[in-house]
Protein backbone atom coordinates (compact mmCIF):
# COMPACT_ATOMS: atom_id res chain seq x y z
CA UNK A 1 0.00 0.00 0.00
CA UNK A 2 1.38 3.42 -0.85
CA UNK A 3 2.28 5.83 1.93
CA UNK A 4 -0.49 8.34 1.18
CA UNK A 5 -3.16 5.63 1.28
CA UNK A 6 -1.61 4.08 4.41
CA UNK A 7 -1.68 7.46 6.17
CA UNK A 8 -5.35 7.85 5.28
CA UNK A 9 -6.13 4.44 6.86
CA UNK A 10 -3.90 5.18 9.88
CA UNK A 11 -5.77 8.43 10.58
CA UNK A 12 -9.15 6.71 10.19
CA UNK A 13 -8.23 3.92 12.61
CA UNK A 14 -6.87 6.46 15.11
CA UNK A 15 -10.12 8.43 14.89
CA UNK A 16 -12.03 5.21 15.67
CA UNK A 17 -9.70 4.60 18.64
CA UNK A 18 -10.42 8.16 19.80
CA UNK A 19 -14.17 7.45 19.64
CA UNK A 20 -13.59 4.20 21.54
CA UNK A 21 -11.73 6.12 24.28
CA UNK A 22 -14.97 7.99 25.03
CA UNK A 23 -16.44 4.73 26.39
CA UNK A 24 -13.95 4.84 29.28
CA UNK A 25 -15.27 5.79 32.72
CA UNK A 26 -11.87 7.17 33.75
CA UNK A 27 -11.74 10.88 34.55
CA UNK A 28 -7.99 11.55 34.38
CA UNK A 29 -7.32 10.02 30.98
CA UNK A 30 -9.52 8.29 28.45
CA UNK A 31 -7.53 6.07 26.11
CA UNK A 32 -8.76 3.95 23.22
CA UNK A 33 -7.01 1.19 21.24
CA UNK A 34 -7.64 -0.87 18.11
CA UNK A 35 -5.70 -3.86 16.83
CA UNK A 36 -5.80 -4.19 13.05
CA UNK A 37 -4.54 -7.09 10.96
CA UNK A 38 -4.84 -7.36 7.17
CA UNK A 39 -7.01 -4.21 7.19
CA UNK A 40 -9.49 -5.85 9.58
CA UNK A 41 -10.15 -4.70 13.14
CA UNK A 42 -9.53 -7.80 15.26
CA UNK A 43 -9.84 -6.14 18.68
CA UNK A 44 -10.59 -2.95 20.52
CA UNK A 45 -10.19 -1.67 24.05
CA UNK A 46 -10.30 1.31 26.34
CA UNK A 47 -8.91 1.91 29.79
CA UNK A 48 -11.06 0.89 32.74
CA UNK A 49 -11.59 -1.40 35.69
CA UNK A 50 -11.70 -5.20 35.26
CA UNK A 51 -15.02 -6.94 34.53
CA UNK A 52 -17.25 -7.13 37.59
CA UNK A 53 -15.68 -4.12 39.34
CA UNK A 54 -17.28 -0.70 39.82
CA UNK A 55 -16.60 1.66 36.92
CA UNK A 56 -14.79 4.31 38.97
CA UNK A 57 -11.13 4.41 37.90
CA UNK A 58 -9.93 6.96 40.46
CA UNK A 59 -9.84 6.82 44.26
CA UNK A 60 -11.05 9.56 46.63
CA UNK A 61 -7.82 11.56 46.10
CA UNK A 62 -8.21 11.43 42.31
CA UNK A 63 -5.42 8.90 41.73
CA UNK A 64 -5.93 6.05 39.28
CA UNK A 65 -6.57 2.76 41.07
CA UNK A 66 -3.74 0.26 40.63
CA UNK A 67 -5.95 -2.39 39.05
CA UNK A 68 -7.25 -0.25 36.18
CA UNK A 69 -6.41 -1.92 32.86
CA UNK A 70 -4.92 0.18 30.10
CA UNK A 71 -6.60 0.30 26.68
CA UNK A 72 -3.91 -1.67 24.86
CA UNK A 73 -3.87 -4.36 27.58
CA UNK A 74 -7.65 -4.74 27.26
CA UNK A 75 -7.39 -5.02 23.46
CA UNK A 76 -4.57 -7.61 23.65
CA UNK A 77 -6.44 -9.63 26.31
CA UNK A 78 -9.55 -9.65 24.09
CA UNK A 79 -7.50 -11.22 21.29
CA UNK A 80 -6.15 -13.84 23.72
CA UNK A 81 -9.72 -15.00 24.31
CA UNK A 82 -10.50 -15.24 20.59
CA UNK A 83 -9.34 -17.26 17.61
CA UNK A 84 -7.31 -14.30 16.30
CA UNK A 85 -3.59 -13.61 16.75
CA UNK A 86 -1.74 -10.32 17.17
CA UNK A 87 1.22 -11.59 15.13
CA UNK A 88 2.23 -8.90 12.61
CA UNK A 89 -0.75 -6.71 13.57
CA UNK A 90 -0.84 -2.93 14.01
CA UNK A 91 -1.92 -1.34 17.29
CA UNK A 92 -3.63 2.04 17.04
CA UNK A 93 -3.74 3.89 20.34
CA UNK A 94 -4.71 7.41 21.33
CA UNK A 95 -1.76 7.74 23.76
CA UNK A 96 1.69 6.16 23.56
CA UNK A 97 2.07 3.12 25.83
CA UNK A 98 3.55 2.96 29.32
CA UNK A 99 6.52 0.67 29.91
CA UNK A 100 4.34 -2.13 31.34
CA UNK A 101 2.05 -2.19 28.30
CA UNK A 102 4.99 -1.97 25.91
CA UNK A 103 6.12 -5.40 27.15
CA UNK A 104 2.67 -6.83 26.38
CA UNK A 105 2.68 -5.20 22.94
CA UNK A 106 6.05 -6.70 22.01
CA UNK A 107 5.30 -10.12 23.49
CA UNK A 108 1.92 -10.34 21.69
CA UNK A 109 3.62 -10.12 18.28
CA UNK A 110 2.37 -6.65 17.30
CA UNK A 111 4.83 -5.28 14.73
CA UNK A 112 3.58 -1.71 14.27
CA UNK A 113 2.32 0.94 16.67
CA UNK A 114 0.52 4.11 15.56
CA UNK A 115 -0.33 6.60 18.30
CA UNK A 116 -1.77 10.08 18.63
CA UNK A 117 -0.35 11.83 21.73
CA UNK A 118 2.66 11.20 23.96
CA UNK A 119 2.41 9.63 27.40
CA UNK A 120 4.40 11.49 30.10
CA UNK A 121 7.09 8.79 30.07
CA UNK A 122 8.55 7.63 26.75
CA UNK A 123 10.47 4.60 28.06
CA UNK A 124 7.75 2.32 26.62
CA UNK A 125 8.39 3.73 23.15
CA UNK A 126 12.17 3.35 23.58
CA UNK A 127 11.67 -0.30 24.58
CA UNK A 128 9.43 -1.00 21.56
CA UNK A 129 11.90 0.69 19.22
CA UNK A 130 14.68 -1.51 20.62
CA UNK A 131 12.40 -4.55 20.14
CA UNK A 132 12.00 -3.71 16.45
CA UNK A 133 8.38 -2.52 16.53
CA UNK A 134 7.71 0.15 13.91
CA UNK A 135 6.52 3.35 15.61
CA UNK A 136 4.59 6.22 14.12
CA UNK A 137 3.04 9.26 15.76
CA UNK A 138 0.22 11.07 13.99
CA UNK A 139 -0.56 14.37 15.71
CA UNK A 140 -3.11 15.68 13.20
CA UNK A 141 -6.04 13.30 12.72
CA UNK A 142 -8.29 15.39 10.53
CA UNK A 143 -7.53 15.60 6.80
Amino acid sequence: MNTKKQLKFDKAYLRIAREWSKLSHCNRKQVGALIVKDRMIISDGYNGTPSGFENFCEDEEGYTKWYVLHAEANAILKVAGSTQSCNDATLYITMSPCKECSKLIHQSGIKRLVYHIDYKDNSGLKFLEKAGVELQQISKLED
